[in-house]
């Protein structure tokens, strides 16, 4: 194999012999199961090499780390080099570096640009802006949430969104105490692994049980950001 790393000195060998070999492997004469992959096929191996990563970082193990990382990495370039040769796609990795530049030029107007950010609040502050005039299609503030995402982690990045909509939820049976003391992360994990536990003992599966409370959240969220929508309309009325 003859990799691009040797060619013009790039600043980034490794990365150069890493494209060079997802290329040959899915090559002709390569190997026979890379090349039959899809997109489709590889979904459910990046899935698991993002949770592997998320092992590897919360344990802190730097060996561990820069295996999974390259993993993952792996899956990226696997998709883009499947791309480059998927006609109705042709886009290689180049192409996607590229379009992540622009993006993150684009989000960070107070470093490329001349608006004003102090702070990380300042940031997100002005992040919504942003994002909505990049994707002036999306019309909720739901859209874009990936619904595969675990029952958990989905429902607090909906309530996050629910909220710059003026939409919450009622935390029933909350304490004064409880208000002024919050719990500590260790006391909340065994809250939620109790409330598993629960489940299980009753025969419910608590992933499921969140999710169908979550389209029941998003329907309402996405009802008040109908009745804000026509409210406006009949001011202008």
């Amino acid at each position: 194999m003859t990799s691009s790393a040797g060619l013009g000195g790039s600043p980034h060998p490794g990365l150069d012999e890493l494209i060079d070999t997802v290329a040959l492997l899915r090559a002709p004469g390569g190997c026979p199961w890379d090349a039959d992959q899809t997109h489709e096929s590889l979904v459910q191996y990046l899935v698991e090499e993002s949770w592997e990563l998320i092992d590897a970082i919360e344990s802190g193990d730097r060996a561990e780390m820069i295996e999974e990382l390259g993993d993952v990495l792996y899956q990226v370039l696997f998709h883009a080099d499947i791309a480059a040769h998927t006609d109705g796609e042709r886009f290689d990795i180049d192409d996607v570096a590229r379009h992540m530049t622009a993006k993150m030029v684009s989000r960070h107007p107070h470093v490329f640009g001349d608006r004003e950010a102090e702070t990380a609040e300042d940031v997100v502050a002005f992040w919504e802006d942003l994002k909505a005039d990049e994707k002036p299609h999306r019309t909720s503030v739901l859209d874009g949430v990936p619904r595969g995402m675990p029952a958990l982690a989905l429902a607090q990045k909906m309530l996050g969104k629910a909220e710059k909509v003026g939409v919450g939820v009622e935390v029933v049976g909350a304490t004064t105490d409880a208000a002024v003391s919050p719990p500590t992360e260790g006391e909340l994990g065994r809250l939620l692994f109790e409330l598993a536990a629960s489940a299980r003992a009753q025969g419910l599966d608590a992933e499921r049980a969140l999710r169908a409370t979550l389209r029941g959240f998003e329907d309402d969220v996405r009802a008040a950001e109908r009745a804000d929508a026509a409210s406006v309309e009949a001011d202008r009325g």
